[in-house]
C-alpha cells in the first residue's frame, strides 16, 4: 500500500518494536534524489573518505602484522648467533649429539622462510598503498581548488545548518502514521472478562511497574506490581484503595497519577499513587456517562482517557454532538479542557479507540474480525477510513490503549492481558525547512 505518492520528496521510514529483545526496528526508504546525492562534490568526497578509511584499515593490519613478524625475527636473531658461534668453533667434526642439536635448531628457523615471503607481500602492499595515497592527494587537491570559494566560516555554517536539520529530522522519528499491528502477545490470563492494565507512559525506562484494575464499574482496588515479571508471576505487589469508585475501563497512568472516570458521573479524577490521595477532580462539560454513550461493548465505557506523545486526552460523547466521538486535550495538572474536536464518528459503532501522535484510531468492533477502521487527525481536523487488521485472539476486547514509551498497544481481551506492537510510517522532508 502506497501511503505517499512522492517518495522523492522525503525519507520514508517504518518503525516497529517487533524485535525479540524489544528494540525498535527501523526500515528507511531513501529518496531517489536527496540533498547530498544532488551534490557531486559531496558524493565524490564520500567516495574519497571511503577510500581513505580502507587505506587506514590496511595500514593498521600491515602495522600489526609487521610488528608481530619483527618480534619473531628478533627472537630468531639470538638463535642464529648461537648457531654461528658453534659452527665457527667446530673443528670439522661434530658428535652425533651436537649434530642433532644443530639440526633441531635449524628446524626452528624454518618458519623464517614464510616470514620473509610475507615481507615481500607486505612490500608490494606498501607500494600499492603509496600509489593510492598519491591518487587521493591529487583528488583532494582538485576538490580543494574547486571548493576554494567557500571560506572556513561559510563551511562551518553549512555544517551547523545540516546538523540542525538532522536533529529536527531525528525528533520527527518519534511520530508517524499507523500502518500495522503485530500478532498478539499474551502476557497473562487474570481476572474477569472486563478490566484494564497499564504502565506509566511518562516513567523512565528503569521503572517497569504495572497497574491492574479488574472489572468495569464500582471498583476501587488497584494493584501495583513492581515489574512486568512480577505481574506475570503474580508476586511483589501493593494495593491502592481509591477513595471513589471507577466506571468503565478507560483509565490511564500518567506521570505517577491515575486518571479515571468517577462512577455514575462525568467527573475526571486524578489520583496520585505516592501520596495515595486525589490531587484534583473536575467534570467534563456535557460528557455522557453511566452507559449513555459507551463503546459497542457497553461496560460504562462512556469516558476513555489516553496518553500519546503529545500528552493527556479524553475521548467521550455529548448530547450536543449527537453521540459522535469528541476528542479533548486535557491539562494534566488542572484537568481543564484545552481544546476539543468533533470527529463525526458515532461512539456506539466503535469497538475501542486509542491515540498515537495526535491521531485518534477507532476499531469497528470489539469482537473477532475487528480492525482499525477510522482515523481522525487533530492537527488538520480531518479524517480518513483505514483498513489495519489485527488478530482479536480472545474475541472480546474491553480495553485498548497505546503506550508511547513502549510503542505498544495494551489490551484486556476476555480476561487476558495482551500486548500488540505497532508499525508507524514516517516521511521526513529533505527540501526546504525540516
Amino acid at each position: 500500500q502506497t501511503l505517499f505518492q512522492s517518495p522523492e520528496e522525503g525519507w520514508q521510514l517504518y518503525t516497529s518494536a517487533q524485535a525479540p529483545d524489544g528494540k525498535c526496528i527501523c526500515t528507511a526508504v531513501i529518496p531517489a534524489q536527496s540533498t547530498c546525492s544532488r551534490d557531486g562534490r559531496s558524493r565524490e568526497l564520500r567516495q574519497l573518505m571511503e577510500k581513505v578509511q580502507n587505506v587506514s584499515q590496511s595500514m593498521e593490519v600491515l602495522e600489526l602484522r609487521t610488528y608481530r613478524d619483527l618480534q619473531y625475527v628478533r627472537s630468531m636473531e639470538t638463535l642464529m648467533r648461537s648457531l654461528d658461534s658453534r659452527l665457527r668453533v667446530a673443528d670439522g667434526s661434530l658428535s652425533a649429539k651436537s649434530f642433532q642439536e644443530l639440526k633441531d635448531r635449524m628446524t626452528e628457523l624454518l618458519p623464517l622462510s614464510s616470514v620473509l615471503e610475507q615481507y615481500k607481500a607486505d612490500t608490494r602492499t606498501i607500494m600499492r598503498l603509496r600509489e593510492e595515497v598519491r591518487n587521493l592527494s591529487g583528488s583532494l587537491a582538485a576538490i580543494q581548488e574547486e571548493m576554494g570559494a567557500y571560506g572556513y566560516e561559510d563551511l562551518q555554517q553549512r555544517v551547523l545548518a545540516l546538523e540542525a536539520r538532522l536533529h529536527a529530522c531525528a525528533q520527527k522519528l518519534g511520530c508517524g502514521k499507523l500502518t500495522g499491528v503485530s500478532n498478539p502477545i499474551t502476557i497473562r490470563a487474570m481476572g474477569s472478562r472486563f478490566g484494564s492494565w497499564m504502565t506509566d507512559t511518562m516513567a523512565p525506562s528503569a521503572d517497569s511497574r504495572v497497574w491492574y484494575m479488574d472489572g468495569y464499574y464500582k471498583g476501587r482496588r488497584v494493584l501495583e506490581f513492581r515489574t512486568l515479571g512480577d505481574f506475570i508471576k503474580g508476586q511483589n505487589f501493593i494495593q491502592h484503595l481509591l477513595p471513589q469508585p471507577w466506571a468503565g475501563t478507560g483509565h490511564v497512568v500518567y506521570n505517577g497519577s491515575l486518571f479515571y472516570n468517577k462512577y455514575q458521573s462525568n467527573v475526571v479524577v486524578k489520583y496520585h499513587f505516592r501520596s495515595r490521595s486525589v490531587l484534583v477532580q473536575r467534570s467534563l462539560p456535557g460528557a455522557g456517562y453511566n452507559n449513555t454513550f459507551p463503546y459497542s461493548w457497553g461496560g460504562f465505557s462512556d469516558m476513555d482517557f489516553m496518553v500519546d506523545e503529545s500528552g493527556l486526552w479524553a475521548v467521550y460523547t455529548t448530547n450536543q454532538n449527537a453521540g459522535n466521538i469528541v476528542v479533548s486535550r486535557l491539562d494534566p495538572h488542572t484537568l481543564e479542557v484545552m481544546r476539543s474536536w468533533d470527529t463525526g464518528y458515532p461512539k456506539r459503532s466503535a469497538g475501542e479507540a486509542f491515540m498515537i501522535c495526535g491521531v485518534l484510531y477507532v476499531t469497528n468492533s470489539h469482537l473477532a474480525g475487528a480492525k482499525v477502521y477510522f482515523a481522525y487527525f487533530t492537527n488538520t481536523s480531518s479524517y480518513e477510513y483505514t483498513d489495519v487488521p489485527f488478530h482479536n485472539q480472545y474475541s472480546h476486547i474491553s480495553m485498548l490503549d497505546y503506550n508511547p514509551r513502549e510503542r505498544a498497544l495494551y489490551t484486556w481481551n476476555n480476561g487476558h492481558q495482551v500486548l500488540y506492537n505497532v508499525t508507524l510510517f514516517h516521511v521526513i522532508s529533505t527540501a526546504g525547512d525540516p
